[in-house]
């Protein structure tokens, strides 16, 4: 089942598709960036590799993002039921906006629920949580090809 969803991926409707997602996930993980301490104090005071590693995570994690947002979508259409999986695309995000997010909305949000200045601490401008982020889509993308290629109601070829 995955290789038909994967072959439906060439049609219009899913690049056009794709590529507006991509663009917003892209977006919204650049901004996250900026809103923490932006990519010119990123290069002050953690060198060029770690901007550019962050720019390199924010591509993967948009197109990741974008591609199991189509695969999902082309899933609900062959079989009629989304995947499980889906989920992690968004609890990525939501992970990177409290832990690499805007910093003093983080701090905020945390001292409501009495965790004081947690982020101030945060390494390399946020790197390993990006990572952690990049590992739920990583689960989420292998969960959602698992359901695709055990799906309950496959579809009848033709033939």
């Amino acid at each position: 089942m995955f290789n038909t969803i994967l072959l439906m991926q060439k049609e219009k409707r899913y690049i056009i598709q794709g590529s507006i997602i991509f663009a917003v996930f892209l977006g919204l993980y650049f901004l996250l960036d900026i809103l923490n301490i932006g990519y010119t104090q990123m290069l002050n005071d953690y060198g060029i590799y770690l901007v550019i590693g962050n720019i390199i995570l924010n591509i993967f994690m948009a197109f990741l993002s974008a591609f199991m947002w189509n695969v999902s979508t082309t899933l609900v259409k062959l079989t009629g039921k989304e995947g499980k999986g889906t989920f992690m695309s968004g609890f990525a995000v939501l992970f990177g906006m409290l832990t690499y997010g805007c910093t003093p909305c983080v701090i905020a949000f945390f001292s409501t629920i009495g965790i004081t200045f947690a982020v101030a601490a945060l390494p390399l401008a946020g790197l390993p949580y990006k990572l952690i982020a990049l590992l739920l889509l990583v689960l989420g993308f292998f969960w959602l090809k698992y359901e695709a290629n055990h799906v309950k109601c496959k579809i009848k070829n033709k033939n």
